[in-house]
């Protein structure tokens, strides 16, 4: 009864395999083999976009972070939303890399910002002259860290806003699979199709070790951020074991298929929970991660019988029974139909 993280599960066999698969001899080191070539390759095949930029690190974090520092000065501020994942979970990680460039953040009521309301914070900004932050990149999470999935046409609204001020657009896709399968859109429809520059295309959390991609559409930006990802400590020697769990996430579409176990264990939860009518959601649970509410007994009793999830609405401690405390459930490509029927059980019982 796992619902702490998709960051919690274990790796795919395929990709265990592929690990395996390439440690034997001695190939280039920093990217120069055979893998990494063969990996580059299958993401533009993916994407449609054989004059992309590809490059690889570990973590989430350092894609982001890197990425957004390739396309911002120092002086410059970055729109995202008020729960981006660059804001909330990444300990200052963009602004220390982009030199001490800002974050502005645009107000959201479910993760999702509107193309109005980014409009405004943009106009709001870079009107002070040598005062004031200059405008930067737009940052947009998808899936979001609200558990909601913008569509490709809300995707090309906010890049269409971006565009009229000449600002780039960065997609944080760290459940792009997620939301991919979410909306039956392609990988070309939902990055540079829509106005997408830089992508940080995610597999940590959909079965692989540790490895994204950072996918530039537009190749101008790739040199700087290979310059970036040394200096910064995140440019692997034995990169092929980055390369290889790619190379294995992608052969035969083995990381959308992740992706639709994950959200379908999601919707087999959210049923569930609905058919108990114990509290409500909190947004839309469009992928694999939901928000609801459940009184605090029911919590306390999930948690002896072993679940492990994190609630959002502060401890369970002195909280009365019948408190209504706010919960995040995140399922992934492991979660078992089993283990899902018995958490809801223990709810209802």
């Amino acid at each position: 009864m796992q619902f702490a993280s998709d960051n919690a599960g274990p790796v795919h066999p395929k990709i265990m395999e592929a690990l395996s698969r390439v440690n034997t001899g001695h190939v280039g080191s920093y990217g120069a083999d055979p893998e990494t070539d063969r990996a580059v390759n299958m993401i533009r095949d993916v994407f449609e976009a054989p004059e992309a930029a590809v490059h690889f690190v570990a973590t989430g974090t350092a894609a982001n972070s890197l990425a957004l520092a390739s396309y911002t000065q120092p002086f410059q501020t970055v729109f995202c939303s008020d729960t981006a994942h660059i804001h909330e979970d990444e300990c200052n990680a963009p602004e220390f890399f982009m030199g001490g460039a800002k974050l502005t953040l645009v107000a959201t009521e479910d993760g999702r910002m509107t193309p109005d309301a980014l409009r405004v914070s943009i106009k709001a900004e870079g009107t002070r002259g040598v005062h004031g932050p200059q405008r930067g990149p737009v940052s947009v999470t998808n899936v979001t860290e609200r558990g909601t999935v913008y569509s490709v046409a809300e995707i090309e609204a906010l890049a269409k806003v971006a565009q009229d001020f000449n600002l780039p657009l960065h997609l944080d896709g760290a459940r792009f699979a997620n939301a991919l399968v979410a909306t039956n859109a392609t990988p070309a429809e939902m990055s540079w199709r829509a106005g997408v520059d830089v992508l940080s295309f995610g597999g940590t959390k959909n079965g692989c070790m540790g490895v994204e991609a950072v996918i530039f559409f537009d190749p101008e930006k790739a040199w700087e951020f290979e310059l970036r990802r040394k200096r910064g400590g995140h440019l692997f020697s034995k990169h092929r074991y980055l390369s290889a769990q790619m190379s294995a996430y992608l052969e035969e579409g083995l990381w959308l298929d992740l992706a639709r176990r994950a959200n379908a264990a999601n919707a087999r939860l959210v049923a569930g929970l609905r058919t108990a009518d114990m509290g409500q959601f909190l947004w839309s649970p469009d992928a694999n991660m939901t928000f609801a509410t459940l009184p605090a007994k029911i919590h306390a009793a999930a948690f002896d019988s072993g679940a492990s999830y994190h609630l959002v609405d502060g401890p369970l401690e002195g909280a009365s029974f019948d408190t209504q405390l706010g919960a995040r459930f995140v399922c992934d490509w492991s979660t078992e139909e089993a283990a899902i029927d018995t958490f809801l059980a223990h709810l209802k019982a």
